[in-house]
């Protein structure tokens, strides 16, 4: 967020936790992106704060809740309070439990893909409207044919993008077989290590698509330790996400630390992908 909508974000969380009787006299950010989360102090209580207009933040804690009952290994909501979303001023606020990171190392391959296993199995069980994955791709293919959303981005780079965005999903979306619902974005950025284990958080991006989509989002040597998975179909998804991920970098209003440099180094990896795979990108 800009400096004055997260001091107006802050302001708005410290005053809806005064409301519901939280002792709060701080907020220390623990992450800025598109929503600010924020450890709210000595009630120790994590706030989730984003703008109206970008939220699914009801989705978010009925699924996060709905899961947690099943045993899945997600962030819990906030047991002091009501699991409800909070708007004021402009922002939603939902609140959740701070967990004290693990600092013994990152999560080992085999725990990462257990945790996401063990997620999957529980998202099956539910029947949660959500969009198909291909919705995602295709927020991306309208950002790379918006010339004013990301003008820096050079012609061949933008037809690379383009290509490689339009043929793999055509070509997930043709084989990728059985299809459930997922988290969307499971990446380490989204998995705390926590003395419960590893546990999932930002349940907005679920979609619905084949489980190679979401190990996409993990690291490489995650997908060794995932029974049953399509190593085939899982490298196309490893390329159509890096393709997702590398066009947000070229949006004018990325905010992504050191983003531009990060866009110009994963195009070519995705050209050394591509070339890999036995793929042109066209299609």
């Amino acid at each position: 967020m800009q400096v004055p909508e997260a001091r107006r974000a802050v302001a708005v969380a410290l005053s809806i936790a005064s409301s519901l009787d939280l002792t709060v006299d701080d907020a220390v950010v623990l992450h800025d992106s598109n929503k600010l989360t924020l450890r709210l102090l000595p009630c120790d209580v994590v706030a989730r704060v984003a703008p109206v207009a970008q939220q699914v933040a009801q989705f978010e804690v009925e699924l996060a809740r709905r899961l947690a009952e099943t045993g899945c290994p997600v962030a819990a909501l906030a047991p002091r309070v009501e699991p409800r979303v909070h708007e004021r001023d402009g922002f939603v606020v939902t609140l959740w439990t701070y967990y004290e990171p693990v600092t013994a190392g990152e999560v080992s391959p085999a725990d990462y893909a257990g945790a996401l296993e063990r997620l999957h199995a529980g998202m099956r069980t539910l029947e949660v409207p959500a969009p198909r994955f291909t919705e995602r791709v295709e927020q991306a293919q309208r950002l790379v044919a918006n010339r004013c959303r990301t003008p820096a981005l050079a012609d061949a780079d933008r037809q690379v993008l383009g290509d490689t965005l339009r043929s793999l999903k055509r070509r997930i979306g043709e084989r990728s077989g059985a299809e459930q619902l997922l988290h969307g974005e499971p990446h380490p950025g989204n998995l705390l290590t926590t003395a419960d284990g590893p546990l999932f958080v930002d349940l907005e991006t679920c979609c619905r698509g084949p489980v190679e989509f979401d190990l996409a989002h993990a690291p490489e040597e995650v997908g060794a330790h995932y029974p049953g998975v399509d190593q085939s179909l899982l490298r196309e998804c490893r390329i159509l996400v890096l393709a997702m991920v590398t066009t947000w970098r070229w949006d004018r209003d990325d905010q992504f630390p050191d983003g531009r440099r990060r866009g110009t180094e994963w195009l070519s990896r995705i050209r050394a992908a591509l070339d890999g795979n036995g793929l042109d990108g066209h299609g």
